[in-house]
C-alpha cells in the first residue's frame, strides 16, 4: 500500500509537468486537444506516432511547438521523392588528409524527429526509419551508432487518395505506436485561429523541460498498475481482430485480412499506462483502454478487399470490437 501511495505522489508531481506542456502549447495551438495529448501520450510512452490529414491542420505545427516546449534537439525531414536514405541517417565522408571514411550523421540524430509528408517518399526512402525507429540505432558504413536518448519519430502524411503519395508498408507502419487522424476544427476555433496567426507577434511558448526529465517520466509510466482483469481486457481485444467468431463476430470475419500482432498488445498496455499517467493516475482503468486503442490498433487490422467493397474500414472493425468486448 506504501508504494501505491508513493507511486500516485509520483505520478501527481510529475503530470503537473505535463499538464504545464499543454499549458504551453495551447497558447499556439487552437484547439486539437486530441492530436495534443496523443503525441503526449507517445511521447512519455517512448513510441512514435504516425499523423495523418489533409494540408494545413497544424499537425506539423503541433509538433515542433511540443519540441520548443522541451529543452532538446529537434529535426524536421521533409520528405520528398527525391530523397535519399543517406539524407536521413548519413553517409561515409572522405576526409583526405587522414585517408579515412568518417561518419557524417544525418538529422536522425536528434531527440524529436519530425519526418513531414512521409508518404511523399518512395519506400526505400521510408525504410530507412525502420532500424532507427525500432532499434534506436542507425548503420553507417559498417559501423552502428546510437541515437539520443529520449528518440521519438513523429510523422505526418496525406491522405492517401492525393496525388503523388506513396502507401506506407505494412512493416513501417507497424512500428508507429499511434496513429492519429486529425479533423477539421470547429467554427468557433477557426475565428480563433485567425485572430491568433494573423497578428504582428507570433506566440511564444517557454521550455517546461528537459530529455532527462522525459526519461524519468516514462520510467514512471512504465510502472504504472495494471490490474490482471484489464490485463486480460487487452488481449481479447487483439484477439478479437485475430479470432472475431470467438467473440460474437463472426459476421466481421470476413472483413479481417489480418489482425494485429502481440504489438498492438504491447503498447496498447503501454498507452493505457500513459493515458492513466496523463490524468494523475498510478493505476489503469478500462476505460483508458477503451480511449487509446483505435490509435493503437486502427493501422494493425487490414481489411479485406470485401470490406473495401462495401465500405468497411479498419476503424469500424475496432469499434465494433470495443462494443462487444466485455468491459472487466
Amino acid at each position: 500500500m506504501a508504494d501505491i501511495r508513493q507511486l500516485t505522489e509520483l505520478v501527481e508531481k510529475q503530470s503537473a509537468l505535463l499538464r504545464q506542456l499543454d499549458s504551453e502549447v495551447s497558447k499556439v495551438i487552437v484547439g486539437q486537444k486530441y492530436l495534443v495529448s496523443r503525441i503526449i501520450v507517445a511521447l512519455i510512452s517512448n513510441g512514435h506516432a504516425l499523423i495523418e490529414g489533409v494540408p494545413g491542420l497544424a499537425k506539423t505545427l503541433a509538433v515542433k511547438t511540443i519540441a520548443d516546449c522541451i529543452d532538446c534537439s529537434f529535426q524536421r525531414i521533409q520528405f520528398t521523392p527525391d530523397l535519399l536514405p543517406a539524407d536521413i541517417v548519413g553517409t561515409l565522408v572522405y576526409n583526405p588528409q587522414s585517408g579515412e571514411f568518417l561518419p557524417k550523421k544525418g538529422p536522425i540524430f536528434a531527440n524529436i524527429v519530425l519526418a513531414d509528408e512521409i508518404n511523399r517518399a518512395p519506400a526505400k526512402v521510408q525504410s530507412a526509419l525502420l532500424e532507427a525507429m525500432q532499434e534506436r540505432q542507425v548503420t553507417i558504413g559498417e559501423e552502428s551508432h546510437h541515437l539520443p536518448d529520449p528518440f521519438i519519430v513523429l510523422a505526418t502524411q496525406n491522405p492517401i487518395e492525393q496525388e503523388g503519395t506513396y502507401p506506407l508498408p505494412e512493416a513501417q507502419v507497424d512500428r508507429f505506436m499511434l496513429k492519429l487522424v486529425v479533423g477539421y476544427p470547429s467554427k468557433e476555433e477557426e475565428i480563433l485561429i485567425i485572430d491568433r496567426m494573423t497578428g504582428w507577434e507570433p506566440p511564444h511558448v517557454n521550455k517546461v523541460f528537459s530529455p532527462s526529465d522525459i526519461v524519468i517520466i516514462q520510467k514512471t509510466v512504465r510502472e504504472i498498475y495494471i490490474d490482471e482483469k484489464v490485463k486480460r481486457y487487452i488481449v481479447e481485444i487483439v484477439d478479437a481482430t485475430r479470432r472475431p467468431e470467438a467473440y460474437n463476430l463472426s459476421d466481421y470475419k470476413r472483413f479481417i485480412a489480418y489482425g494485429a500482432s502481440p504489438r498492438a498488445t504491447i503498447y496498447l498496455s503501454i498507452g493505457a499506462r500513459a493515458f492513466a499517467f496523463l490524468h494523475g493516475r498510478a493505476f489503469v482503468l478500462p476505460e483508458d483502454v477503451k480511449a487509446i486503442a483505435m490509435d493503437v490498433l486502427r493501422h494493425r487490422v487490414i481489411v479485406s478487399y470485401e470490406a473495401e467493397a462495401e465500405g468497411v474500414s479498419s476503424e469500424d472493425v475496432v469499434k465494433r470490437i470495443l462494443e462487444e468486448i466485455v468491459v472487466p
